[in-house]
């Protein structure tokens, strides 16, 4: 526990004891032209009665749509979690455990991260998995960081339909870093294979590829993989909805480098921010530049099975110039829930998801867009997520929803000026034929409305 002084006279005794006469003598190394030289403006303190009632009445204002029917994707899925990965994750060993700095003592936490690691393998077909990241924004920003190496040089190439989250991240990073991203033109709601081709320059260190992409729609990842490696890029794979491969071709299959994703919806809850857990895998030619960690397998002197910490490539292990990140960290938990979510469901019940996610978004898509003025953005195929556009602005039309009881789609033209009132559904195997039915029957009766002002 740490001590805290609570007079006056204590404090006094404490600074003195430093050299120091007063708080301000403390903070010498920070800038004077930085330093905060007014008052915080606070309220009075609360007795916690007074801090309970006020909290009480700021959640009073929350709206609870726990009860509310989502059709809302965008990057986090609201998928059904069996109830034996709460269960599993929240045991006290797992639930508070971090990172296993003594790899040794912590055999059971290793054993989960290499089972971790082996199931990514499987679902994406490469050769190898590290123990995961934040996010997948940050194995974006990973995968870019490998390919320009690190002196920081070249340029990665990002296709528009890339989560914009995803884009916003990178760039980030590029900006202090010093590399360059530049963006690849869309055609139909994909990447535009000619654009593509006409970007590439003997500069370019990679390219990222999200598939399914941000509008749900699949990429020609084929001609793309052909075009990239003829240039002698990397092929980074970017993936936000992981349930995509039960149903659709591993990346390994088709010639990616560098798969790197979101795993919100292999077991952990939706949250308004998080939790979430970032996916990297990769051909085993970069397993010395992987960031994070890489759990191994082995055999002790008695015999026995153990399990190691294979690579460790952060600042806290190594040497701070020679780590390969500084920015992973050891999502365990999120990591453990995925893990258990995909032992749990085994190949066939995760195929199982995959196929009536598609199956239901594909009916809600042609019950949708039979409605008057509601028409598909795109022509090509999609997984559980399909853009509209809409007959009411977006806005309008998802706060409609809300009013009665459905989350509606993504607005587009938050990110995509020129897809103005289209909306991006999403479908996954939680929602019921009832409750497509009763999205579109709302749908009808709030352009009803519309139509008649």
């Amino acid at each position: 526990m740490t001590y805290v002084p609570n007079t006056a006279t204590e404090q006094h005794e404490m600074l003195r004891a430093v050299g120091a006469e007063k708080i301000e003598d403390l903070l010498t190394a920070i800038p004077e032209q930085i330093r905060l030289t007014k008052l915080l403006d606070l309220p009075p303190a609360l007795s916690e009665p007074e801090i309970r009632r006020l909290m009480t009445r700021l959640s009073e204002r929350n709206v609870d749509l726990s009860h509310a029917i989502s059709f809302l994707g965008a990057g986090s899925y609201d998928h059904y979690v069996p109830s034996v990965v709460p269960h599993l994750v929240k045991r006290s060993e797992f639930y508070t455990s971090y990172t296993p700095y003594q790899p040794e003592v912590s055999q059971g936490m290793l054993q989960a991260m290499y089972e971790y690691q082996t199931m990514i393998c499987q679902i994406t077909g490469m050769d190898v998995a590290n123990a995961s990241l934040y996010d997948g924004s940050t194995g974006v920003v990973e995968a870019a960081l490998l390919a320009v190496g690190p002196r920081d040089t070249g340029e990665v190439l990002v296709s528009r339909a890339l989560d914009p989250q995803y884009r916003a991240t990178l760039q980030t990073y590029a900006d202090v870093r010093g590399f360059t991203v530049r963006e690849i033109a869309l055609e139909d709601g994909a990447t535009s294979a000619s654009a593509l081709e006409a970007a590439l320059t003997p500069e370019t260190r990679a390219v990222v590829i999200q598939h399914p992409n941000f509008f749900g729609t699949l990429e020609d990842v084929h001609t793309l993989e052909q075009i990239i490696h003829r240039s002698g890029a990397i092929f980074v794979l970017a993936f936000s909805e992981p349930v995509s491969l039960a149903v659709l071709a591993p990346p390994g299959d088709y010639g990616a480098d560098i798969v790197v994703g979101e795993g919100q919806t292999l077991g952990s809850p939706l949250g308004y921010g998080g939790p979430a857990l970032g996916i990297f895998a990769s051909r085993s030619q970069y397993l010395r530049q992987l960031p994070g960690r890489l759990v191994g397998k082995t055999v002790d002197n008695r015999g026995q099975t153990g399990y190691v910490l294979t690579l460790q490539t952060r600042e806290q292990h190594i040497r701070r110039e020679r780590a390969t990140s500084n920015i992973c960290t050891n999502q365990a938990l999120l990591a453990l829930a995925a893990t258990v979510y995909l032992a749990t469901m085994g190949k066939e019940g995760f195929r199982q998801v995959g196929e009536q996610c598609l199956q239901k978004a594909h009916y809600a898509q042609e019950r949708i867009t039979a409605l008057p003025g509601f028409a598909p953005l795109f022509s090509r195929p999609f997984f559980d997520e399909f853009a509209v556009t809409t007959p009411v602005p977006a806005a309008a039309l998802n706060a409609a929803l809300r009013q009665r009881g459905i989350i509606g789609g993504y607005d587009l033209g938050l990110d995509y000026p020129e897809y103005d009132n289209a909306v991006l559904f999403c479908v996954t195997e939680s929602r019921t034929r009832a409750d497509i039915d009763e999205l579109v029957a709302a749908l009808e009766e709030i352009a009803g409305e519309t139509h008649e002002h």
